[in-house]
């Protein structure tokens, strides 16, 4: 654990002048990354994290809206061959989550893929991926939110008879003027981490054995209810559906990635990272076939249009009692808060590691010296994806979000091939098999699904990254650590 206020300062860059083109590419040494790792503003992180909990943060944020919800908007794309969709999202996912492993192992520090980059391909690609994390995870807990509050109305139901007035229970122009469940499971999240990581992390871990519990409970009553003829004509859409459908559901497995941003909270980073990050995309692949396997076998696939609690009306039907659904709806609520807490914490990581960096403004990088957690950076961060939650309908946040997901997922591939050739002589706990061929392909899956999605999404992707490269030139560029060393 490191001791508050006692870390070491950080040796500062030293680099070369630069000026102009070359100003866009200076890299940080990796070596100044890791000797700053956990040091913040007025205090420093706690290594307090072990392989365990790293594997169930990767799987609290992983492993929720993805199925519970999304799945009912990726059925009516492919028809029974969504799950062929969960698998070819899954190879996408996989080929990149090696590449996560051996920079995680190799670079264990929070700012994941941001991180990376900047080591390996200098300030402005690491800016690009930062910015696109901000959209994966800052965006991603908004509509993981808009997904809790559909289910928290099926538990209220299913319990008192009580739902929330559409006004109050979904955003504008989905009937509602705000989604206050949304909002709410944000702010309590906030609530967890204000406390600690090791804490955060506790609660997590109980929160993901109740979903795993929850998705295995559906299996074994859905699968009483399987009808092989729902697979009489598997692929109804023809093959593009396969990977329209897969380009959705790629949002299914954003998260697992959550691990590498606590790197300098693990007790072990070099070993653990790894481990946890192949560990966990292993568990939620498995449960993700499985569980859309069942449910496709239980319910005709036009009956999803437009259904967003699937699955506990699928134990209805199956059983014809409110009973089951009721009690899959209460781990669905569960299930999905550990996603918007797990989020939410490595987007606050981040920041962090972006503000040391001089890239965002200092206020993210002030660390608490009695709970060792960025409280400042941790309220402005829920606060944002809270207002967001509410005001944004569920679609187009998914869609926003995985396109920001697959650009930084493309951008660790190449991460890993530019620093096995400029730095072969670093200790690597963890290696990508078959050299550059499977970043390689990580990067063709990223490549092909991104090119998946719809021109509305490359326009909200578009504006996104144009907004980011102003701030960057105007502020990020000028303030850069990188840069200040250089006068």
């Amino acid at each position: 654990m490191l001791d508050q206020g006692t870390a070491p300062p950080a040796t500062e860059p030293s680099a070369p002048k630069a000026s102009g083109l070359s100003a866009l590419v200076r890299r940080k040494p990796v070596d100044v990354l890791v000797a700053e790792g956990g040091q913040g503003e007025g205090g420093s992180l706690r290594r307090s994290l072990s392989m365990w909990q790293l594997t169930m943060i990767s799987i609290g944020a992983t492993l929720g809206t993805g199925i519970f919800v999304v799945l009912g908007e990726a059925v009516p794309l492919a028809g029974p061959a969504v799950t062929l969709a969960f698998v070819f999202a899954g190879l996408t996912a996989l080929f990149s989550a090696l590449s996560y492993a051996e920079l995680a192992g190799t670079i264990p520090v929070a700012g994941s893929s941001y991180s990376y980059a900047y080591a390996t391909m200098g300030e402005l690609v690491a800016w690009v991926c930062g910015w696109c994390l901000l959209l994966e995870y800052g965006v991603s807990v908004a509509a993981v939110a808009v997904g809790w509050g559909d289910y928290l109305n099926e538990l209220l139901d299913g319990t008192i008879g009580v739902t929330l007035p559409a006004a109050l229970s979904s955003p504008p122009g989905e009937g509602g003027i705000f989604n206050l469940p949304a909002l709410i499971v944000v702010v309590l999240a906030m609530l967890f981490l204000l406390g600690g990581a090791k804490e955060s992390a506790r609660a997590n871990t109980i929160m993901v054995v109740v979903k795993i519990a929850a998705l295995v409970l559906f299996c074994a009553i859905g699968f009483m209810g399987f009808k092989s003829g729902n697979y009489s004509d598997f692929m109804p859409l023809g093959a593009g559906s396969v990977g329209a459908a897969g380009a959705i559901l790629f949002f299914s497995y954003i998260g697992f990635d959550a691990a590498s941003t606590a790197g300098e909270e693990a007790k072990d980073p070099k070993k653990d990272l790894p481990r946890a990050i192949m560990l966990s995309l292993v568990i939620v692949t498995a449960l993700y076939v499985l569980v859309a396997a069942v449910a496709v076998g239980a319910w005709d696939w036009k009956k999803f249009e437009g259904s967003e609690a699937s699955l506990a009306a699928i134990m209805n039907d199956v059983t014809g009692q409110s009973f089951w659904g009721t009690l899959l709806a209460a781990g669905a609520v569960i299930s999905i808060a550990s996603v918007v807490l797990t989020v939410l914490y490595g987007q606050t990581r981040i920041l962090f590691a972006m503000s040391r960096d001089g890239l965002v403004p200092k206020v993210f990088g002030k660390v608490n010296p009695k709970t060792g957690t960025p409280r400042t950076n941790t309220v402005i961060v829920s606060l944002f994806c809270g207002v967001l939650a509410a005001a944004v309908p569920l679609g187009e946040l998914v869609n926003a979000t995985s396109i920001g997901t697959l650009f930084a997922f493309a951008l660790v591939n190449i991460a890993v091939v530019v620093l096995r050739y400029t730095k072969p002589e670093l200790q690597r706990s963890f290696k990508v098999p078959f050299g550059p061929v499977f970043p390689v392909l990580g990067f063709a899956f990223c490549g092909y699904s991104m090119y998946s999605l719809d021109m509305i999404t490359w326009a909200v992707f578009g504006i996104w990254m144009a907004v980011g490269l102003v701030f960057y030139f105007l502020y990020g560029m000028r303030r850069s650590r990188l840069a200040t060393a250089e006068k």
